[in-house]
């Protein structure tokens, strides 16, 4: 009996403490306590049922920031102040923030504003609930919208500063802009609007030719200009506050102003005419590439610098942080140190397409510092981040993927935080304040960005992934009738003399697109960072590093210190359980696992390809490959199964 009522005890207390994370790094215990006074607002609201500290002032204070707001605590009262409801709500966050990491009884004095006017996500969802690089469910928006989910989103949203959000993919339906759809456009506005999020809309360019019959989509064409203008004035009738158009044109395969001899400048101006009554803006995408140039790297600065300064005030270039495509590590697009009087904002991926989707983690705060370091905050209008969001239980996959959600709109709203600072945030509000779970959990999620780099692509390698789904390893794929620039051997040009693609003055001169003295540090291989090395250097196997290995081992050694930093997360994880609920802790154990497996398959697929051209032994103070490369040459990826890839192959 005794054992019984224990057992019993024990199932009562884990189903009351079970854990799903659905709450997000919300996790507020039990009801507000504190007198909440002045301005009757959300914030309020949300103080109200959360705060559990002193009395707390909201006031209004023209003279800041409209989106700022200043914290104050003198004579056991905390006063909040901001010239808007908005900027209240933001400061209220940070204040629920400290309180849930355990700083919000000292003394404060905080006055913050945001670096960026816009923070947005671009969703890549489609009408038919899908997401395109989705691999958290369906989309929250499109399928069975939930409002009260929706609200949870806008609030979260909120609580770290993002306020814009791109509804649907890039890769647009005209269908976007049909009266059905803005009937829910506004539904989803009106629910966001009270968190100060705006909506903003992905747009087919040839969206007239389908919804309006008519023949072109010709930007200088006067029926078209017209449709859009009357298309537009629609939009706003529905949602005063539309923030305006995304548009990706002219690039694999979606239409665009070059269809007809025009240029991305007067397509893009054409539509920002329509929206400047308005205040709305065009978001400009400048991913283009071509299948017949010598490097692909090159193409988007080639396409868009000779436009620098074609492009109307309320059009802003909106630039993927790599000249490639959110690969695990890219040089910053030289675009953002190119032009010099264009409106610019920087493109982010928070759902991770090349970094193991939801099976791996990988905090991507180091990777966007990396880029702030080179491309200043202070030259870009805006920033973006493709959005990791859908419908399944913990919103992301992953629950550290939540991590990358929070990372980017902390990062959207001050990019001077450190990843150390956002990774402690974070942890201690979605599992435990506990020190040492803190710092232990912390170093992990800092160092996990580099662990997977190693795993994948070390120095400088790039674009290695399987065809279609971006997973797994296939740096071997070139099939006939594939265009090379969508096949690993392009990028990684292994031969018997060595690896990588020459971007040196002597081979397609990439560098040069470079400000001075980048371009020289980069086309020197002496002075070329490790991480970039065969990004822009065939280099020799032989080749010496600064490590004093040859290259071909460094390499080695680079991948299997990549399988040991997995190896290591999951053993520190397994360490955390008392820390962590039953619930999530089985879950992330059970990806940390997926990442090992995979990690030592990306080791071995790379290592053994790579060694038929440099015909050099494995280092003997290494793991060696488990796998045969024959059989690896013959696995295909079933990507309806990515959490169970071993039962996933076929030949």
């Amino acid at each position: 009996m005794r054992q019984l009522l224990i057992t019993l005890f024990l199932v009562l207390t884990h189903t009351a403490t079970a854990e799903d994370g659905s709450r997000l790094w919300h996790r507020f215990e039990g009801a507000g306590t504190a007198s909440i006074q002045g301005v009757k607002c959300l914030a309020a609201r949300e103080l109200q049922s959360n705060w559990k500290g002193g009395p707390i002032v909201l006031q209004r204070n023209g003279g800041l920031h409209r989106e700022g707001y200043h914290i104050a605590t003198s004579k056991g009262i905390i006063r909040i102040s901001a010239s808007t409801d908005i900027g209240l709500l933001y400061g209220a966050y940070h204040l629920l923030r400290l309180q849930q990491s355990g700083n919000a009884h000292q003394a404060l004095n905080i006055t913050e504003r945001p670096a960026f006017a816009r923070r947005i996500l671009n969703h890549w969802d489609n009408p038919d609930g899908t997401i395109e690089r989705g691999y958290s469910g369906h989309s929250i928006f499109w399928e069975n919208a939930s409002t009260e989910v929706i609200r949870q989103y806008a609030r979260a949203n909120a609580s770290v500063g993002i306020n814009g959000t791109v509804l649907n993919n890039v890769n647009a339906k005209p269908e976007a802009l049909s009266r059905e759809t803005l009937k829910q456009v506004k539904t989803i506005a009106d629910i966001l609007r009270p968190y100060g999020i705006r909506v903003y809309l992905s747009v087919n360019f040839a969206s007239p030719m389908r919804l309006g019959r008519l023949s072109t989509a010709d930007p200088r064409d006067k029926n078209v200009i017209r449709w859009w203008q009357e298309k537009v004035k629609e939009i706003y009738r529905q949602v005063p506050d539309f923030g305006g158009f995304l548009v990706k044109a002219n690039s694999e395969g979606e239409p665009g102003p070059c269809d007809y001899g025009r240029s991305h400048a007067e397509g893009a101006n054409m539509l920002a005419r329509a929206l400047k009554p308005y205040h709305g803006i065009v978001m400009w995408r400048t991913f283009v590439y071509s299948a017949n140039d010598d490097d692909r790297a090159k193409q988007a600065y080639k396409e868009f610098m000779p436009l620098d300064g074609k492009f109307l005030d309320n059009v802003i270039l909106q630039i993927k942080n790599g000249p490639i495509d959110f690969q695990p590590r890219e040089p910053y697009s030289p675009l953002f140190t190119g032009l010099k009087s264009t409106p610019m904002m920087a493109e982010l991926q928070i759902t991770q397409e090349y970094l193991g989707a939801a099976n791996h983690l990988a905090f991507l705060a180091p990777m966007w510092t990396e880029f702030f370091s080179l491309v200043k905050p202070q030259s870009l209008r805006a920033i973006a981040g493709v959005a990791n969001v859908g419908n399944n239980q913990n919103w992301c996959g992953h629950h550290f993927a939540q991590a990358n959600w929070y990372a980017f709109g902390r990062l959207a709203w001050n990019p001077t935080l450190t990843p150390e600072t956002i990774a402690r945030e974070w942890l201690g509000q979605t599992f435990s304040t506990n020190h040492d779970f803190l710092s232990t959990m912390t170093d992990l999620m800092v160092q996990s960005h580099e662990t997977v780099v190693n795993y994948m692509m070390p120095l400088g390698l790039h674009h290695l992934f399987a065809l279609g789904h971006h997973y797994g390893p296939q740096p071997w794929y070139a099939a006939p009738g594939t265009r090379p620039d969508w096949t690993p051997p392009y990028y990684h040009r292994a031969d018997a003399q060595g690896l990588g693609f020459n971007r040196t003055r002597k081979g397609s001169d990439a560098v040069s697109q470079y400000p001075q003295p980048l371009a020289d540090r980069y086309d020197n291989i002496l002075t070329c960072p490790d991480s970039y090395l065969t990004w822009f250097h065939h280099v020799p196997w032989d080749h010496q590093m600064k490590s004093g290995r040859t290259f071909w081992d460094e390499l080695c050694h680079k991948y299997s210190a990549g399988v040991d930093g997995a190896r290591k997360m999951l053993t520190v994880w397994d360490g955390m359980e008392s820390h962590v609920d039953a619930d999530r802790f089985a879950d992330v154990q059970h990806k940390l696992r997926i990442q090992v497996r995979d990690a030592e398959w990306w080791r071995d697929a790379c290592l053994l390809y790579f060694q038929t051209f440099s015909h050099r032994p494995i280092p003997q103070d290494m793991d060696h490959p488990v796998h045969d490369l024959n059989e690896m040459m013959q696995f295909r990826l079933d990507i309806t199964n990515y959490e169970n890839p071993t039962c996933g192959y076929s030949r």
